[in-house]
Parts: C-alpha cells; structure tokens; sequence
C-alpha cells in the first residue's frame, strides 16, 4: 500500500499532524513542499496565513493587519484562532502540515486542546548550524510578487534579478542580513527550547539533521514518517537504502 494510502486510511480514524520546527534557512519551506506531495495534504504556513487573511479582508485578517501595521507581533490568541479557521476546511480532512505554529508552550498546549482526540501529532525538527546557515541566508533573494525563493550561488535565477515565475524583481530581504538572522535565531531558540522539552515528553519529538543535501534531509522525513504513518513493510516510493 503506497504512504498516500495508508495516510488516508488511517485518517478515517484521525488526522496526520505534522509540525515542522527549525531555525531560520533550516529549509522547512522545502521540506514542506515534498511533503505536502507525498500526502496531498496542504502546507500551512503562518506567516503566509496571517497575510492572505489581512488581504482578504477577513474579520481576523483586518484585526492582524491593524497589529502587523503598527509594527508589533501578533498575538497568541490571534494566530490559535486563525490556525483553528484553517485546520476545520475540507482540504485538510486527512492532515495537514504546519510551518512555523506552535511557536511557544501556551500555542501548542491551545492547539492540543482544540484536535480531537484520534489525531495524530508528529513534530518533525530540522536541526542546523547558525555559523554554517548564515551563508546560505545572506545570499537568498525572494520574488516580491510571489515570494519563491532562490540562491546566488546553489540555485539562481535564470535571469539575474528575476523572478523565473513571475517575472518580477527579486529582493534582498532585510532579515536576511547577518546581525538579523543572529536576533532571529536567538529569539527562535529561546522561544522553542521548551517547546522541545514538551514534545520530547510527549514523545512525538523527531529531530533531522538539516546541514545536508534536501534530498538527504528528506529522505529522513521519509524515515519517521513511515514509522510514524504507514503499517507494516515500508511504503511504496519509499525506499530508505
């Protein structure tokens, strides 16, 4: 039986879960995207969220957009509620994947609360290196129009400056410069040292290597999430050679 499956099978019974934690540049956007195709299950990112619901214009989205445009973060209570306003949609009947929530203990103790009992939670950590991943950080550039994301020196764009999407101009975030990434990944750190804690007692914890080739780091996605997911002899399109 192929993960696509079994993952719908064993949804009958309960959601797949999967929570992808790591640092700034550990590539969870990536990982997400392969995972999302393995399972057919969407990828929910809550920064991207956040900003598809302030223009839309939602009741949620104008409250975070009046908080994002006076310069300060948004509140617990509005991340649960929006996250929560996704996860019941028809899409996400089988599981979901999460990047970027639950960002603290009071955010995943309010997210275990609000999941029925039979769904699965499977916390997936992508480790790396602060002094080897500012490199990789300071030489990305983001399409401002559609905000795929590209590298100098691993994987540019065809056209300098371009976007091969859209067209559009690429950008040099201002956060991926190298005193920001240092803040970023110190805040990351405190914030989610006791949410690993909570996880690693839950025994839902699953920690990757991410200072390797993507293909190399998924293939150990692959890993937990047969053990994690499939029954039985490993799935199909899964080999772990």
């Amino acid at each position: 039986m192929s993960i696509l499956k079994t993952a719908v099978s064993k949804a009958t019974d309960g959601r797949n879960i999967i929570i992808l934690m790591g640092g700034p540049g550990a590539g969870k956007g990536t990982q997400a995207e392969r995972i999302t195709d393995w399972l057919r299950v969407p990828h929910i990112s809550t920064g991207q969220l956040l900003r598809s619901e302030a223009m839309a214009g939602t009741v949620l989205g104008l409250r975070t957009k009046a908080i994002m445009d006076a310069g300060r973060l948004v509140a617990d209570d509005v991340v649960d509620a929006t996250i929560a306003e996704r996860i019941i949609k028809e899409d996400c009947n089988a599981g979901i994947v999460l990047d970027g929530y639950p960002r603290n203990i009071r955010q995943a103790v309010a997210f275990e609360g609000s999941l029925p009992m039979k769904d699965r939670q499977i916390v997936i950590d992508i480790a790396i290196d602060l002094e080897k991943i500012i490199p990789r950080l300071t030489a990305r550039r983001t399409c401002g129009s559609c905000e795929e994301i590209y590298h100098l020196i691993t994987s540019p764009p065809l056209r300098a400056g371009l976007c091969d999407q859209c067209n559009e101009p690429l950008i040099h975030r201002s956060d991926d410069c190298e005193d920001v990434i240092r803040e970023r990944f110190r805040t990351y750190t405190d914030w989610t040292r006791p949410l690993t804690g909570l996880y690693r007692r839950m025994g839902i914890y699953h920690q990757i290597d991410g200072m390797r080739r993507p293909d190399q780091v998924a293939q150990d996605i692959r890993r937990v999430l047969e053990q994690e997911i499939c029954i039985g002899a490993p799935a199909e399109g899964f080999a772990v050679a």
